[in-house]
């Protein structure tokens, strides 16, 4: 019988699964961060994996990663470098090392450790170990492949669906190297396999080998650790991607509204999940169209608008340029409409599962003539659903397209979140005719205070009207060309999107007398905010404000910005929204960090560089 191992508490860890894109990483990943979630830890997760539809096998282009931070309490981002590596074959163990910490525990298969294996990693001897400097210590060296075959020897199972299991041992191990309840595992994948029962209980007899295998062998571990939950709040949990959270944002806004929501999309990386999930939501009146390209899939959003459904596209930034002229349709037709881009590396086909902030002058500009837009930025997987759901507020209030802006990093990164009640969110009043206006309504009749046009649903006795691409009369709704009354249109609308209310800016940290302001937007949040805890811990005077709303900008933003003597605008770009700051505030000028490496920032780095700029 195995002696028993000291329990470490711990207020945090990362782990960092890596492989094949085959190997199952983002399955093992998302288990274990559900697993945690579900027990009231805080979670962080960052999917990194290749372009590549399946890169050949044991090749270094073709390694798959799956990041998690847990914490006892609220944890802001997957951590810089994470505390255990799985690493499932020598090409993982290649390109994920620099992920890790100096003194990380690595797991290993050794039976993806042989000669061509080596090979292919580029490995110039056996001893891979000591060509990465790596202390065998702190490696559990495990012939994975060989015991999952053992394992699996009665189920059945074809060699290639036996190998397919190989994640889950590596899960079993993880699991028990931080205690976690394998019941949570087996209720997760009896669920996910719920079709096909035979295939669960294999996966699940796999975790519990794993398991097993590091209880009895102790597997060069010192001790094994737990992670208790320092900050439950009651209240029903589950781990959400910022996908699923952006759908679930915009079905209860819809529900709220007492609308149908119709999505019309396109496939397009990162963003598919959104269409996948709302898919399956038709019990909720939730309509999905997979359209033939990015043009129609806006345009029949538009349509489903004007027949009077809480309306919305997805797409990325390659897609957000192919919708720009349906966009402007939106625009001078005045019709609500949410258009999501979760943006990736660019231009042009960039990296398509790379993260970054380039779209954003695109949302602000990105069309032809004076087409202004209300512009919302996600900060967190969570996030993205109150941020689908404002999208679809001020889109129905204020009869107006809004661009969401998410990223690859919120959307498919995932964190524990409370399901909200219906009762707990806000009000949604679509900015429908009145009874007064029937039988003399015209489209551009205006609420004198928010210069919202009136929305008449096609079929409503009294309020024929006719929209469309031309320049309207601001009066009559019939088409024209009158040089003035295009000038007030221009205005109008620009105003009614200038009028919009939105949060004032709030400032966390040293905000009476900070030596530097923090400044960002969107996915960057939890990397800057850290950055800041950090710097105040050292020491320092330092504050951080990000920006949610974008266009509008919140109504305090100059007094906040020329509040202080220092100010950095850290971005995934190359100074975007330094720029549109600059433009709308008079004599700010403030410092700039910008990476645009398809990659997380690096708080390490951010204090770093904070740092300088302080002193």
């Amino acid at each position: 019988m195995a002696e028993q191992m000291k329990v470490k508490e711990l207020q945090q860890v990362v782990v960092r699964f890596s492989g094949d894109s085959g190997d199952g990483m983002q399955l093992a990943g998302n288990i274990f961060s559900t697993v945690s979630a579900s027990v009231g830890n805080g979670i962080s997760t960052f999917p990194d994996y290749p372009a590549d539809i399946r890169a050949p096998q044991g090749s270094l282009t073709g390694v798959s990663g799956f990041q998690v931070h847990i914490g006892s309490g609220k944890v802001y981002t997957p951590g810089d470098q994470c505390d255990v590596l799985v690493a499932m074959n020598a090409a993982a163990l290649k390109t994920q090392y620099r992920f890790a910490k100096p003194q990380a525990t690595i797991i290993i298969d050794t039976d993806s450790f042989g000669p061509k294996d080596l090979q292919k990693a580029q490995f110039a001897s056996d001893d891979y170990l000591g060509e990465m400097g790596i202390d065998a210590d702190r490696v559990v060296a495990c012939p994975i492949t060989k015991m999952v075959k053992d394992c699996l020897a009665d189920s059945g199972m074809d060699n290639k669906s036996v190998l397919k299991c190989r994640n889950m041992f590596a899960l079993g191990l993880v699991c028990w190297l931080f205690n976690r309840d394998l019941n949570l595992v087996a209720n997760f994948l009896r669920e996910k396999f719920a079709k096909k029962p035979a295939i669960a209980e294999n996966n699940i007899k796999v975790v519990q080998a794993g398991f097993d295998y590091g209880h009895n062998v102790h597997a060069s571990v010192p001790a094994t650790y737990r992670i208790e939950s320092t900050s439950k709040v009651p209240g029903r949990y589950m781990d959400i991607t910022g996908n699923k959270a952006t759908a679930y944002g915009l079905i209860a806004a819809a529900e709220k509204a007492g609308l149908k929501l119709f999505l019309g999309s396109y496939p397009i990386t990162p963003a598919t999940d959104i269409l996948h999930e709302l898919s399956k939501h038709k019990s909720l009146g939730v309509i999905t169209v997979q359209c033939e390209d990015e043009v129609s899939g806006c345009a029949s959003a538009i349509g489903a608008s004007f027949a009077g459904a809480l309306a919305a596209t997805s797409t990325s930034g390659p897609g957000i340029c192919l919708k720009s002229e349906a966009m402007n349709l939106a625009v001078i037709d005045e019709l609500p409409l949410v258009v999501i881009d979760v943006q990736r590396g660019g231009p042009s086909t960039g990296l398509p599962t790379k993260s970054e902030q380039t779209d954003l002058l695109q949302a602000l500009y990105g069309r032809n003539g004076e087409s202004p837009m209300p512009v919302l930025a996600a900060t967190s997987p969570a996030n993205c659903f109150e941020m689908a759901y404002a999208a679809s507020k001020i889109a129905l209030e204020h009869l107006t397209p809004v661009v969401l802006l998410t990223d690859a990093f919120v959307a498919n990164g995932s964190a524990a979140w409370k399901l909200p009640t219906m009762d707990e969110l806000p009000t949604i009043a679509p900015h429908y005719v009145t009874p007064e206006q029937a039988g003399h309504y015209t489209p551009y009749e205006r609420d004198p205070e928010t210069l919202v046009r009136y929305w008449a649903i096609p079929g409503q006795e009294g309020y024929t009207h006719i929209l469309g691409g031309l320049e309207k009369d601001g009066r009559t709704g019939a088409i024209s060309t009158d040089p003035d009354n295009h000038d007030m249109m221009c205005r109008l609308r620009a105003g009614k999107v200038a009028r919009i209310p939105v949060p004032d800016l709030e400032v966390a940290g040293d905000a009476d007398d900070a030596d530097l302001l923090i400044v960002g937007f969107g996915g960057t949040y939890g990397h800057l905010y850290s950055a800041m805890e950090e710097l105040r811990a050292k020491g320092h005077k330092v504050a951080h404000a990000h920006f949610s709303y974008i266009n509008p900008l919140p109504a305090n933003t100059a007094e906040v910005l020329t509040r202080y003597k220092k100010v950095v605008v850290a971005e995934q770009n190359l100074g975007q929204l330094a720029a549109y700051l600059r433009s709308k505030v008079d004599g700010f000028v403030p410092y700039q960090f910008n990476e645009v490496k398809g990659q997380p920032f690096v708080v390490s780095t951010l204090v770093e560089a904070f740092e300088s700029l302080i002193k």
